[in-house]
C-alpha cells in the first residue's frame, strides 16, 4: 500500500467521479476500482449506431448482468465486514445499499437483448436513458468506494491494536526479574511482532505514496533489528543487574523501538502527534530543480514570479551548500570549487533579473535572445553546481566506505573486552566515536545528493542508525570489559557490532543507488529490510547476511512472482472451503501455499528469505511438502470410487514429477551471479507450476470426497470477518504469510469478476 492522498476522482470522458471527499491512500483500493470504471465506461461509451447487431445487445446485457452479479457479491462481503465491525456498520451498511441499488439499475437498463426495439421509449434501456446510467454509475463508483475504504480503516485498526499489544508485552518485559519469566514472554513478543511485521509489510507495498513507503521501510528495518538487540540486550541486563552501562544499553533498545512503532502508526493513521506537520528537509538537488524550473518558465510566462522570489530561492540553495564547504571533511579542491560556482550562481542571476526586468517593459527580439542566453547560462551554472556537490559527497563516501570496510575497530573492542582492559576499550571508544561523526556527516551530504524522496529518507535513516547504534556498541563494549568472562555480555556486543557493519553495507547499496540516479539509470529506491525473525535468536547471524536479488533482477522475475502471489491466494481460498481444516490434503496445501508465499516475497527483495541459499533451500521443502500431498492423494484415491480413481492418481504422478524436477532444480550447483540468477528463475518457475498444479487439486478432491462421503460434505461456508486470523506455514522455518483478515482482497476478487467482458 504506497501513500499519496489522491483523492477518489476516478473519472472517464462520460463524466464518470466518485464521491471527492473519499481519499485513497493504497494502490488495492484504487486498483479495485479500475475494472469497475473500465466496465462501466464500456457501458456509457458504447457507440450510438442506428443498427444494433444482436451479438451487440447481448454483449451489453451480459455486461450489465456482470457488473450487478459481481456488486451483489461484493455487497455480500461488505456487509458481512459492516456485522463483524459494529462502529462501522452504519456507514458500511448504507454504502452496500447504494451499491446494490445502483447495480440493479443498471442490469435493469441493460436489459436489451430480448426486445425487438431497444430504443423504444415503452421501454426505458440504456439507449433512451444515458443520463439513467450515468447516474446508476456514479452511485455505484462511489458507493463502491465508500466500502473499500471503510474496510481499509479496519485493516488501519487492526494494525494499530497490534501495535497495542507489542507495546503492551514490551513493558512487562522491561519489568521483568528473572530469565523463566523473560523467555515466556520473549516468546510472546516473537509472535505479536511477527504479527505486527506481517500487517505492516502488507500496507507498505500496498502504499501509494512513495515517500510515505520509504519512512515505513526504514521503521520496519529499525524494527527488524531491535528484535535481537532487545533480546540480548534484555539477557545481558538480567544477568548483570547492577551493571550501568547494560541498564543504558538495554534503555536505548527499547526507547529506539518505541520510536519506530509510534512512526509507523503515524505513517499508517496519516497523522502527527499534536497535530504537527511533517517538515521535510531540503535538500540541494530538490532546490536545484525547483529553482530551476522557475527560472525557465520565464520562457513561457515573464510575470509569474517576483525577482525576490527568485534570489530567495537560490540564498536558500547557497545556505545549503555551506554544508559542504564548512565540513572538515570536504577536500580542499572541491571546497574551492563549491565557493566559485556559488560566487558564479549569484552573477548569472543578476544578469538574468536584469535582462528579465527590462524584457517586462520592452518586448524586443534582442531582448528576448538576450534573456535565453541569461536562462541558459544560469541553468548551467546550477548544473555545474549540482555536479560538484555530488563528486565531493559520493566520493567522501566511497573513501570512507573503503577504509571502514576492515572494521578494525569493532574488532578490536571485542577483544580488549574479552581482556577486561578498560582502558583500551575507552580509546577504542574514542575511536569508534570519531567513526560515527564521519559516518553522521557522510549520511548528512549523501541526503543532498539522493536525487528522489526515497533515498534522501533512506539516508537519513542510515544517519539516525549511526548515531544511535555507535553509542550502544560502547556500552555493550563497556559491559563486557566490565565482565570479560560473560557470554552474554559478548554476544550482545557482536549483535550491536554487526548491526553497524550491516548498516555499512547498505550504504554501499545505496552509494551506488545515488550514482545511478544522478546518471539517470534509475529512479526508484530499493528498500533494504526484512521482516523480523523470532524464533531464530541465535549467534551465528553471520551466516545470514542480507545477499538480494538486485533491481534488475527483481525486475525481470517480477511478473513470475506477481503470477506465484495471485495462486497463493487461489490455493487458500480453495482450502478454506473445506469444512475439515484437520484433513491432511488441507495441510498440506496450506503449508506450500505458505512457503510459495515466502518465496514471492523473496523476489520483491523482502521476507525471511534473505539469500538465493535460503530461496533454494525453501525449494527443497516445498517439494517435499508436494511429495507428501501425492502420498496423501495416493491415500484419499482408496476413498473414492472406481470411476474417479485413475484420473486422481494421474495427477498424483504428476506432482510427484514436478517436485522431482523442483528439487533436482533446487540442489544443482550454480557459479556465479548470471547462473545463479537463472537458477533462482528456474525455481520460482517449477514452484508456479507446482501450484497451477494445486489449484486444480484441491476441489477435485474435495469434490470427490463430498462424493464418496455420500452428501455429508466437506465444504463450509466461507469465514467470518474475524480479527486476528493468523496462518503459519508446516515447515521448519515458518514463513510469514499475508494475511487478509480484513476482505479488502475478497471485496478485490469480486469487482474483478467483472473484468471478463472489458472488451466487448
Amino acid at each position: 500500500s504506497p501513500c499519496s492522498s489522491s483523492g477518489v476522482s476516478s473519472s472517464s470522458s462520460s463524466g464518470l467521479g466518485a464521491d471527492a471527499g473519499l481519499e485513497i491512500r493504497t494502490r488495492s483500493v484504487e486498483q479495485t476500482l479500475v475494472p469497475l470504471v473500465s466496465q462501466i465506461t464500456t457501458l456509457i461509451n458504447h457507440k450510438d449506431k442506428p443498427k444494433r447487431s444482436d451479438k451487440t445487445l447481448q454483449a451489453i446485457q451480459r455486461v450489465g448482468q456482470a457488473v450487478n452479479l459481481a456488486v451483489g457479491r461484493f455487497v455480500t462481503v461488505g456487509e458481512a465486514i459492516a456485522n463483524e465491525n459494529h462502529e462501522l456498520k452504519e456507514e458500511m451498511s448504507i454504502a452496500c445499499i447504494e451499491a446494490r441499488r445502483a447495480g440493479e439499475t443498471i442490469a435493469q437498463l441493460t436489459d436489451v437483448a430480448s426486445l425487438d426495439h431497444p430504443e423504444s421509449d415503452s421501454h426505458i434501456t440504456i439507449f433512451t436513458d444515458k443520463t439513467g446510467v450515468v447516474k446508476a454509475a456514479r452511485l455505484l463508483l462511489s458507493s463502491v468506494t465508500k466500502v473499500l475504504v471503510l474496510a481499509d480503516r479496519i485493516v488501519i485498526k487492526q494494525i494499530i491494536t497490534s501495535r497495542n499489544k507489542v507495546l503492551a508485552t514490551m513493558e512487562q518485559l522491561e519489568k521483568v526479574s528473572s530469565f523463566q519469566e523473560f523467555v515466556q514472554i520473549f516468546s510472546q513478543f516473537g509472535n505479536e511482532m511477527v504479527e505486527f511485521a506481517h500487517l505492516t509489510g502488507d500496507r507498505q507495498n500496498d502504499l501509494k505514496d512513495e515517500k510515505k513507503k520509504a519512512r515505513m521501510a526504514a521503521s520496519r528495518a529499525v524494527l527488524e533489528k531491535c528484535t535481537m538487540m532487545l533480546l540480548t540486550a534484555s539477557k545481558t541486563c538480567l544477568r548483570h543487574p547492577d551493571c550501568e552501562s547494560a541498564r543504558i544499553n538495554k534503555d536505548g533498545v527499547f526507547h529506539r523501538m518505541r520510536l519506530a512503532l509510534e512512526q509507523v502508526i503515524e505513517i499508517v493513521t496519516d497523522s502527527r502527534p499534536n497535530g504537527e506537520n511533517e517538515m521535510a528537509p531540503i535538500s540541494i538537488y530538490s532546490g536545484i530543480k525547483e529553482f530551476k524550473n522557475k527560472v525557465e518558465g520565464l520562457r513561457e510566462n515573464l510575470y509569474f514570479l517576483s525577482k525576490e522570489n527568485l534570489s530567495t530561492m537560490l540564498e536558500v540553495i547557497l545556505e545549503h551548500t555551506e554544508d559542504f564547504t564548512d565540513s572538515a571533511y570536504t577536500s580542499h579542491e572541491h571546497r574551492e570549487h563549491i565557493l566559485e560556482l556559488s560566487k558564479q550562481a549569484k552573477m548569472e542571476l543578476e544578469q538574468l533579473v536584469s535582462v528579465w526586468m527590462q524584457a517586462q517593459n520592452q518586448k524586443t527580439k534582442d531582448l528576448m535572445e538576450d534573456l535565453e542566453v541569461a536562462i541558459l547560462k544560469t541553468c548551467q551554472c546550477m548544473n555545474e553546481l549540482k555536479r560538484e556537490v555530488h563528486s565531493a559527497a559520493t566520493s567522501l563516501a566511497a573513501d570512507l566506505l573503503k577504509y571502514h570496510t576492515d572494521h578494525m575497530v569493532l574488532k578490536a573492542l571485542k577483544i580488549t573486552g574479552v581482556e577486561g582492559n578498560l582502558e583500551a576499550v575507552a580509546e577504542y571508544t574514542c575511536k569508534l566515536s570519531e567513526q560515527k561523526d564521519q559516518l553522521v556527516e557522510m549520511c548528512r551530504l549523501l541526503r543532498h545528493v539522493s536525487g528522489t524522496e526515497p533515498l534522501e529518507i533512506t539516508c537519513i535513516h542510515a544517519e539516525d542508525t549511526f548515531q544511535v547504534t555507535g553509542p550502544q556498541i560502547i556500552s555493550a563494549a563497556e559491559t563486557l570489559a566490565l565482565h570479560p568472562s560473560s557470554k552474554i555480555a559478548k554476544e550482545n556486543l557482536e549483535v550491536f557490532c554487526e548491526a553497524w557493519e550491516s548498516q555499512l553495507s547498505d550504504m554501499s547499496l545505496l552509494l551506488r543507488e545515488i550514482n545511478d540516479v544522478f546518471e539517470g539509470r534509475r529512479g526508484e529506491k530499493r528498500v533494504y529490510l526484512s521482516l523480523p525473525r523470532p524464533g531464530k535468536h541465535n549467534a551465528n547471524l553471520k551466516a545470514l547476511k542480507p545477499v538480494r536479488l538486485d533491481t534488475e533482477e527483481q525486475a525481470k522475475i517480477a511478473k513470475l512472482g506477481l503470477e506465484l502471489h495471485l495462486l497463493t491466494s487461489d490455493v487458500d481460498s480453495e482450502t478454506e472451503k473445506w469444512e475439515d481444516q484437520e484433513n491432511e490434503i488441507v495441510q498440506h496445501g496450506q503449508g506450500m501455499s505458505s512457503m510459495a508465499y515466502s518465496m514471492y516475497l523473496f523476489t520483491r527483495g523482502e521476507g525471511l528469505l534473505k539469500t538465493t541459499q535460503d530461496l533454494f533451500h525453501q525449494a527443497e521443502i516445498f517439494a517435499t511438502e508436494g511429495t507428501k500431498l501425492a502420498s496423501a492423494l495416493h491415500a484419499l484415491s482408496d476413498q473414492v470410487h472406481d470411476d474417479d480413481k485413475p484420473l486422481l492418481l494421474l495427477e498424483a504422478e504428476k506432482l510427484i514429477s514436478m517436485c522431482k524436477q523442483l528439487q533436482i532444480t533446487a540442489k544443482a550447483s550454480a557459479q556465479g551471479k548470471s547462473a545463479t540468477f537463472t537458477k533462482v528463475d528456474a525455481c520460482i518457475l517449477k514452484t508456479r507450476n507446482v501450484m497451477t498444479l494445486l489449484c486444480q487439486l484441491l476441489p477435485l478432491c474435495c469434490k470427490l470426497l463430498r462424493k464418496s462421503k455420500a452428501g455429508n460434505g466437506c465444504l463450509k461456508p466461507a469465514p467470518p470477518w474475524k480479527e486476528g486470523r493468523i496462518q503459519t506455514g508446516t515447515n521448519a522455518r515458518a514463513p510469514e504469510r499475508r494475511v487478509d483478515t480484513f476482505g479488502i482482497k475478497s471485496l478485490e476478487n469480486h469487482v474483478t469478476n467483472m473484468t471478463f467482458l472489458e472488451s466487448k
